[in-house]
């Protein structure tokens, strides 16, 4: 779904690819246990090295657990590597292995990753992360998002190649 209003303010708790004033923003609400978030990651991950700084990338969690019921821990998984230096790392790999998102696996790539294991671990069990995820997710509902995955794109000029085919692209998923 690509949503047709205002593109949301960004918050000092968003994850961001590239610089904000590039040609190209795209900003994704997702879920790592959706189908077609993880189909979308891909057609993100194409642009991403096709187009190069002219793209900035946002993603935000929008779990989704009466659909998928790991979402939420897989959420708090990235969120967690995120307070290590590791989002976008962890955010590949839970594309890359999605649907097996069970907790031993999410541990696993934990572990992969060299993360500080007890500190990932407490902050797991603590669920501390969650606020921020429910945040996102409150934010996400105030702007009518119900799905996943759900863009904003802002484009500052079209006189790119590269761009005519970020929108062929984006229109063909949708």
């Amino acid at each position: 779904m690509v949503a047709m209003n205002v593109m949301p303010a960004l918050t000092g708790s968003d994850h961001i690819r590239g610089e904000t004033s590039a040609s190209l923003i795209v900003m994704t609400y997702g879920d790592y246990q959706c189908p077609r978030s993880k189909q979308a990651h891909y057609i993100i991950e194409k642009l991403r090295h096709s187009l190069g700084s002219q793209l900035c990338y946002i993603f935000r969690p929008f779990p989704q657990p009466q659909l998928y019921p790991q979402s939420q821990k897989a959420a708090e998984t990235a969120e967690a590597a995120g307070n290590q230096g590791r989002f976008w790392q962890m955010h590949d790999k839970l594309f890359t292995h999605a649907p097996t998102l069970d907790d031993a696996s999410l541990v696993e790539y934990a572990s992969e990753l060299r993360l500080d294991m007890l500190q990932f671990l407490h902050e797991l069990g603590e669920h501390a992360h969650a606020p921020r995820i429910t945040a996102t997710v409150n934010r996400a509902q105030q702007h009518h998002i119900q799905q996943t995955p759900t863009f904003f794109i802002n484009i500052r000029h079209q006189d790119s190649e590269n761009l005519e085919i970020l929108v062929q692209e984006l229109a063909n998923f949708i």
